[in-house]
């Protein structure tokens, strides 16, 4: 994954990991901290396009924290639903959270380069480990529970899965205020819902739910339509209504960006833009999501991108004229 993991090879790996993708394993000798940034570099910068995008956008110097960021939350995910078994998957991410309060209460025996790169992270900006842990609850969830019978269910695991990493972003970048947070899990809930309706058919083939069944009750959709892709003018009215609640969500959280600076504000209306175009994607496939996953086209992907860096221009325009 980097020279550094290359030099070291999985061979010299210890076992706390044992079970997680190779590319994962703790290694037998600590990196430094350059070598632990550049791993989570690596993984950000290839994993995740998007991501990548949207970090371009912030300060420099804040780069190496977003990627730490990214890079727990990538490998958390994968400990989860990248592993053989349920069984291994609960034991692999049960000790990546040992690892993390590890990270907390004795820093200097953490060896895995995530923990290495955000030790510093957590010192500097004074991150809570249990944002960090709500986060494992999700994947842990994952494991167990499949099916969610209302919309305040999915909702609360939003509330883990997705609503740490915003204020998270917001703590590193120096906001710690209640109202801001607030805003902000609007925003990344919206996000993960989105998420949920864009992937219906992907994560039926996993096995998991996140439809809620009081929506398909409603609207009159039947258990296993999602699974044989069964498109009904019923389930079309039923992702209308999750498509038109989840939108109405992201509009409140847009608050949020008149409240920050100017380049932070460019980052999050990017991300923000980004879900509006999932839920436009999926009301131009008039809500059908079994025939095929809706995807935000590359036309409009560019068009967000161009309108970013507009705006990232226009404020170093303004702060300049400022300056002087």
């Amino acid at each position: 994954m980097s020279e550094w993991m290359e030099a070291t090879g999985d061979a010299h790996a210890c076992d706390s990991l044992e079970g997680a993708p190779a590319g994962y394993w703790t290694p037998q000798d600590r990196p430094t901290l350059d070598q632990a940034r550049a791993w989570c570099h690596q993984l950000a910068t290839s994993h995740y396009e998007n991501f990548h995008v949207a970090t371009f956008f912030l300060p420099r110097l804040m780069r190496p924290h977003f990627e730490g960021l990214y890079a727990f939350c990538r490998v958390s995910d994968d400990l989860g639903d990248e592993v053989g078994d349920t069984a291994t998957a609960l034991r692999l991410l049960n000790t990546w959270g040992a690892m993390l309060d590890q990270c907390y209460d004795a820093p200097a025996q953490s060896r895995h380069p995530v923990f290495v790169a955000l030790r510093e992270t957590i010192v500097a900006c004074d991150l809570p480990r249990t944002l960090f842990h709500d986060l494992l609850r999700a994947f842990k969830q994952d494991q167990i529970k499949t099916r969610y019978d209302t919309w305040d269910e999915a909702v609360d695991y939003s509330r883990y899965s997705a609503n740490p990493v915003g204020r998270l972003v917001l703590m590193v970048c120096g906001y710690r205020d209640g109202p801001r947070a607030l805003l902000s899990d609007k925003i990344c809930t919206a996000l993960q819902l989105a998420n949920f309706w864009q992937d219906a058919v992907r994560d039926s083939e996993i096995g998991r739910r996140y439809i809620p069944t009081e929506y398909m009750l409603r609207f009159g959709v039947a258990e296993g339509q999602i699974e044989g892709r069964v498109f009904t003018p019923e389930f079309a009215a039923m992702m209308r209504a999750l498509v038109d609640r989840t939108r109405a969500m992201l509009h409140q959280g847009a608050a949020l960006s008149i409240t920050v600076d100017d380049e932070l504000r460019v980052t999050l209306d990017l991300f923000r833009k980004g879900g509006e175009a999932v839920l436009d994607g999926i009301a131009a496939q008039h809500y059908d999501v079994l025939r095929g996953r809706p995807v935000v086209t590359r036309r409009k992907k560019l068009m967000l991108l161009f309108g970013a860096l507009l705006d990232k221009l226009r404020t170093r325009r303004t702060d300049g004229v400022r300056a002087t």
